[in-house]
């Protein structure tokens, strides 16, 4: 039965529709689309999956993880609409990890059980009130979660619970999007555009043969405006907003690519956007070889498993690009990746890839310039004991910043020695109160104890914060193994207080890591304070040093100044009740006043234990190589 969504529409909510129907017709003569499923995987084209497990056992085990991960749901209640503050989202995610598991598992093996458990799940996500759309996260989640089902299990579907999912993705999904006080997403340049639209999309693919009018303004309207994101991976491919959320909106972007391409059968030039097809390198560089990311602003600090880079590694043909992926898949149980809502999409973009024939990266450095440029270097990519620098300029503006501008992570000797603290819970600070998402420089955000230059490994003037509005651009880089460095300029993000303010960073031969700052005073003396963030025990060991000790290995901290240094230790206890607690963690460094009018090279050497009698470099940042 055929919708009649248009006759119910309040009158702006018209006004709304057809204005928008004078955009760019990119589906064009897409009138009729496939029979069901449609969506990523079209019917018979379960047999390369089957191929894939029967022929590889990574793939296999990987397979069964996620039909173990279905079986675990049939006993489980249903969902139901609890709200956490003003997100339903973890409601959503539970519910793509859900229906797309089951409806993976039905593909793959015919079994009823697990069709039926997911119309129980539509049907029960259907009856809501509403999906939330003050937060539309949670609607563009629920309707890629309920889009994925309707289509898939189209043909099991009774017809009584296809109209009950039908409409619900159309009242509850798709026509809230139409409403301009839900939608500001579309004008976005961050990762709610790009998990907006890729769920929009979903949703009008699934019901199109309904609704073909408002499914094709919906797609075409989702490939004009998702361009927004996917500006910002230009030049080289840096996510703007670090590790964590290039897990959320560029697998959702990769989500809606593969989806519109499989379906039309091109990707509208959406593939080809500078930068976009690169990140993959970013992604992989981003790891260390403790396999802990670069997690700079609101990240996580653990890695895991990510789908769409096997769909990246296959549009690139470049395998290499999985050797992360790879390590992930040989050292770990497949039934930890099960919390992953994505990971049946791994199956689709994966099958045919032998694990065992990724090879490892040819380079040993990675640089991406951008809104957060950031330059990524080790000394190898197979020994575990591997040095690995993460470094980033950038500004504090950028969604989801942190004050981190010239900070870094640093490993040696399978100890991740420089850490981040990466993100706090916005619901254990929302919840009391906090404005969090501010970008003023006396936003409330900068309360926040794990959000500033204060705890990172970087400056602080003055103990002065960050300027927001500042940007701090990769200024020279090299990829000579016996001097890999980048050298960022940080002066715009140290206005008023500092003059000049360049940082370089390098891995001298391979044995060592070397940090220099560069600064110029104002007319008035200057405290600089240097901190290092560490999860190591830290001992105090003379007027220029510090030794950190964990897991039974030694770094040290050795610094080369003309000015007196004064090496201390500050707690990470935070000062409000707000903050979450840092057990474990201690900030290093040190502090030195610095006179008016004059210029400074402080030089940190980073040493661990074998490098202990090496000579810093004393090479001033003009002088370093450049490629």
């Amino acid at each position: 039965m055929r919708i009649k969504h248009l006759a119910v529409l309040p009158a702006l909510l018209l006004l709304t529709v057809f204005t928008a129907t004078a955009q760019t017709d990119h589906v064009g003569a897409f009138n009729k689309l496939p029979a069901h499923p449609r969506i990523l995987l079209h019917k018979g084209e379960e047999k390369n999956i089957q191929n894939t497990i029967k022929d590889d056992k990574i793939w296999s085990g990987m397979h069964q993880a996620i039909l173990t991960g279905s079986d675990d749901l049939l006993q489980k209640p249903v969902l139901e609409r609890i709200q956490i503050g003003r997100r339903l989202l973890d409601k959503s995610r539970e519910a793509i990890r859900r229906i797309f598991f089951l409806s993976y598992a039905y593909r793959l093996s015919q079994q009823p059980q697990y069709y039926q458990r997911a119309e129980k799940e539509m049907l029960a996500i259907a009856a809501f009130s509403d999906w939330n759309p003050s937060h539309f996260l949670d609607v563009a989640e629920m309707t890629m979660a309920m889009a994925i089902g309707y289509d898939w299990l189209y043909d099991q579907l009774p017809p009584a619970s296809r109209t009950a999912i039908k409409t619900a993705i159309l009242k509850k999904g798709l026509e809230p999007s139409l409403d301009a006080k839900n939608n500001s997403w579309l004008k976005a340049e961050h990762n709610w555009n790009q998990v907006c639209n890729a769920g929009m999309a979903y949703g009008a693919m699934a019901i199109y043969e309904d609704e073909p009018a408002l499914a094709k303004q919906l797609i075409n309207r989702a490939i004009e405006t998702i361009v927004l994101p996917m500006a910002d991976y230009a030049p080289d491919g840096a996510y703007p907003e670090g590790y964590g959320y290039w897990g959320y909106g560029t697998s959702f972007n990769v989500m809606f690519n593969s989806a519109i391409e499989k379906l039309f059968g091109k990707d509208f030039g959406l593939n080809e956007k500078p930068g976009f097809l690169k990140t993959a390198g970013y992604l992989e560089n981003m790891t260390g070889p403790s396999g802990r990311p670069f997690n700079y602003s609101d990240a996580g600090g653990s890695g895991g498993l990510q789908p769409a880079m096997f769909w990246f590694a296959n549009k690139q043909k470049n395998p290499s690009l999985l050797w992360v992926e790879r390590s992930r898949l040989l050292t770990t149980d497949p039934k930890t990746q099960v919390g992953n809502r994505l990971l049946p999409a791994i199956m689709l973009w994966g099958a045919g890839t032998g694990i065992d024939k990724i090879q490892a990266p040819a380079s040993t450095m990675w640089v991406g310039k951008g809104k957060n440029p950031v330059a990524l270097m080790r000394t190898s990519w197979t020994d575990p004991n591997a040095i690995f620098v993460g470094m980033k300029g950038g500004s504090v503006s950028v969604n989801h910043a942190h004050m981190d501008i010239g900070s870094f992570v640093m490993e040696a000797d399978g100890v991740r020695w420089a850490m981040d603290f990466g993100m706090q819970d916005y619901e254990s600070l929302e919840s009391k109160g906090i404005k969090l998402f501010g970008r003023t420089q006396d936003a409330e955000r900068w309360t926040v104890f794990r959000l500033t230059n204060l705890v990172h490994n970087t400056l602080a003037i003055n103990n002065q914060h960050q300027r927001v509005d500042g940007y701090a651009p990769i200024t020279g880089t090299s990829t000579d193994p016996s001097f890999q460095q980048a050298t960022t300029d940080m002066t715009a993000v140290y206005k008023g207080t500092l003059t000049k303010a360049n940082r370089g960073i390098a891995i001298v031969n391979k044995a060592y890591v070397l940090v220099q700052d560069e600064v110029e005073t104002l007319d008035q003396p200057t405290t600089l304070r240097w901190t290092l963030l560490t999860p190591a025990s830290v001992a105090i060991t003379g007027n220029n040093r510090a030794e950190l000790t964990k897991d039974g290995k030694k770094l040290i901290l050795e610094v080369s100044a003309p000015a007196n240094v004064t090496m201390k230790t500050w707690s990470t206890d935070p000062p409000h009740d707000y903050d979450a607690p840092n057990p474990g963690t201690t900030l290093t460094g040190f502090e030195v006043t610095l006179p008016a009018n004059t210029k400074t090279t402080l030089r940190v050497a980073l040493k661990p234990a074998n490098a202990a009698g090496e000579t810093i470099s004393e090479t001033p940042l003009d002088k370093w190589k450049k490629d």
